[in-house]
């Protein structure tokens, strides 16, 4: 395990939901002066090596944040062993997350939306389909759920 908090964002193809989320959190985490390290991935390997989405990149940068340089990677089995929190987007990549963690691993597995208050159980839904409008939504959930998960690390919850 590392000596300080590390996060892994973990969605469906890690070039939209999962990037946002890695790019709030570092936000967040910076915001609050707080140490940690910051990575995303996506359950299967279809966009590996690939930079997230336009409309992605395009809800970062008006949120004032550059993601051009993330490239997409495929969760492993060592991540839970580098890793203190494996945070899944949706209950498909939790139940996948949850096959895939080794026995004995240390990393806490969880929802991204479990970490905000009354929000507990709740999918960042997947833009992906959808129309550009559905990426604020995801940006909205994304940095509610690292401002949460921020406060959590930083005590304050």
């Amino acid at each position: 395990m590392p000596d300080r908090p590390a996060v892994l964002f973990v969605c469906l193809g890690n070039i939209c939901r999962s990037p946002l989320a890695e790019a709030a959190m570092r936000a967040e985490a910076s915001r609050a002066g707080l140490d940690l390290l910051v990575d995303s991935a996506g359950t299967e390997h279809w966009h590996v090596g690939k930079a997230p989405g336009r409309r992605a990149q395009a809800v970062a940068a008006r949120n004032g944040i550059d993601i051009s340089g993330y490239r997409a990677r495929q969760v492993v089995r060592e991540d839970f062993l580098h890793f203190t929190h494996v945070v899944a987007l949706d209950h498909d990549n939790l139940a996948r997350l949850l096959a895939l963690r080794p026995a004995g691993a240390g990393a806490e597995v969880s929802l991204l939306l479990d970490h905000v208050p009354g929000r507990a159980g709740e999918a960042v839904a997947d833009p992906y389909y959808g129309e550009a409008a559905g990426f604020d939504t995801t940006w909205a959930d994304v940095t509610a759920g690292a401002r949460g998960l921020v406060a959590r690390l930083s005590g304050v919850l």
